[in-house]
């Protein structure tokens, strides 16, 4: 691997990360498998446990950059509709519409709610299978911090996926060590009819994150 930046090259925590990435079997695989990140690694094993992907669904795929995850459902289960977004940009998946922006803001979410043809009326049932949540803040270095920054984000795409899915459906998010806060797990299991947490093997073991699988929303 040639680093043509000297600079970058010469830091330790960049050595540290090239020799990391060289000997990752996962980037190895990602790079033969076609796939942008090691990260599509990480649904598939979470989707070989629980098996919620399935043909011809409408999936919502959140911090979605650079793709990897939306790449995998594309392939398997290509009569799937995808919809991704990301403050990122991602390039170009055929058959996937993409946006660009903050998921956290009232233009990102009109945007879904018109592609997905949401009810305006939040107590009715929603049209989307699986809403799947990769997202994850800047973090600074202070675990609480960053704990707080990842439950906010955890919190925006739980209130999403009430209002999105359809009764029976899947909600898969990252969350950090630590889980999630006593009140928000509590919500997540009263409206979904199991609910798991999983670090699957394709995270690294120095990761602090891991992820939250919720089967069988209740509905409304």
């Amino acid at each position: 691997m040639k680093i043509l930046n000297k600079k970058i090259a010469a830091k330790k925590s960049s050595a540290a990360w090239i020799k990391r990435q060289v000997a990752d079997p996962y980037v190895s695989m990602a790079h033969k498998d076609g796939y942008r990140a090691r990260a599509a690694y990480k649904l598939i094993e979470i989707n070989e446990k629980f098996k919620f992907l399935k043909n011809g669904q409408v999936v919502v795929d959140l911090g979605a950059a650079p793709g990897s995850w939306t790449q995998f459902i594309t392939r398997e289960f290509p009569k799937s509709k995808i919809f991704a977004m990301d403050l990122l940009e991602i390039l170009p998946i055929p058959g996937v519409e993409f946006y660009q922006g903050d998921f956290t803001t009232d233009e990102a979410l009109n945007w879904l709610v018109e592609k997905l043809h949401l009810p305006l009326d939040v107590a009715e049932h929603g049209t989307v299978d699986v809403v799947l949540s990769d997202m994850a803040p800047n973090t600074v270095g202070h675990k609480k911090t960053d704990h707080l920054r990842q439950m906010v984000l955890l919190e925006y795409a739980f209130d999403f996926a009430k209002r999105a899915l359809k009764k029976g459906g899947t909600f898969v998010a990252k969350s950090f060590t630590g889980g999630t806060t006593g009140d928000l797990l509590k919500q997540i299991k009263e409206n979904f009819e199991s609910v798991h947490h999983i670090k699957p093997p394709a995270s690294r073991k120095d990761s602090v994150e891991m992820f939250i699988v919720a089967l069988g929303y209740k509905g409304k």
